[in-house]
């Protein structure tokens, strides 16, 4: 339905940004400026400061192309799976800026059904993914993702993992004593990176910081090749800071 621009009129700008959005919605590859101000009758220079708006507040985004398609904010007010994959979406895109400022591999892991679950990574050609030679789930005694799991477990939590997952020796460095672990764990404060110095695998240290989100154990990790190792605690620090909007976009 075609409206008549009163910009003056603040309940009629929300009337011209819904005959917008409406807009946008119906063409799921893209519209152009020209096309919204057809269907919509609002003229171009009107047009461009609302769209501008949207843009901003993430409902409508701009294509390679130049054409609209609707943004996260939008799909993150619907439901059902559309809303589950825009917010792995939106998820995804703050790991992804996180790899790019420590300069390393991330990883999003949580402690679900009694299994150590790395449920979302960011990796890139610069930054590659440690090679899961063993199953996370079975090697949460040797890695800083395991560890940090483990550590937001109680005391009987961590021994009834280790009675489903033997602590095996995965490198010379792995602990396998569970005494030795638990005593570890315990000392680990909570404020301060868990570390993976070649115990997972050989050519590989990484750092997991913990994620807190009510009862759910998470967490944030990365990982750098033996090479770059003494980047290791500057980045993990890096990745320390920078796990609130990581929360946050879980939270949403």
């Amino acid at each position: 339905m075609a409206l008549k621009p009163e910009p003056t009129a603040p309940f009629h700008s929300v009337q011209y940004a819904l005959r917008v959005l409406e807009s946008v919605s119906k063409h799921g590859n893209g519209v152009t400026d020209a096309q919204i101000s057809r269907e919509t009758g609002l003229p171009t220079g009107h047009l461009a400061s609302l769209l501008l708006t949207l843009r901003r507040e993430g409902y409508v985004e701009q294509v390679s192309d130049g054409a609209y398609v609707i943004g996260a904010s939008l799909l993150l007010l619907g439901s059902g799976a559309t809303r589950r994959r825009a917010l792995e979406d939106r998820l995804q895109l703050t790991l992804s800026e996180l790899r790019d400022s420590v300069g390393a591999a991330v990883y999003l892991s949580r402690y679900m059904d009694g299994e150590v679950s790395v449920t979302q990574v960011a990796d890139g050609p610069l930054t590659p993914a440690v090679n899961e030679w063993v199953d996370f789930r079975a090697s949460a005694h040797a890695s800083a993702v395991g560890k940090c799991l483990l550590a937001q477990l109680d005391h009987d939590g961590r021994r009834d993992h280790i009675s489903r997952h033997r602590t095996a020796r995965l490198t010379s460095r792995t602990i396998t004593d569970e005494k030795i672990l638990f005593s570890q764990l315990d000392a680990q404060a909570a404020t301060v990176p868990v570390l993976d110095l070649q115990e997972y695998a050989v050519g590989t240290v990484c750092a997991a910081v913990p994620l807190t989100a009510g009862s759910a154990a998470g967490c944030l990790a990365l990982s750098l090749p033996i090479e770059d190792a003494h980047r290791l605690r500057s980045a993990a620090e890096t990745l320390s800071r920078r796990a609130a909007p990581v929360l946050l976009s879980l939270a949403l």
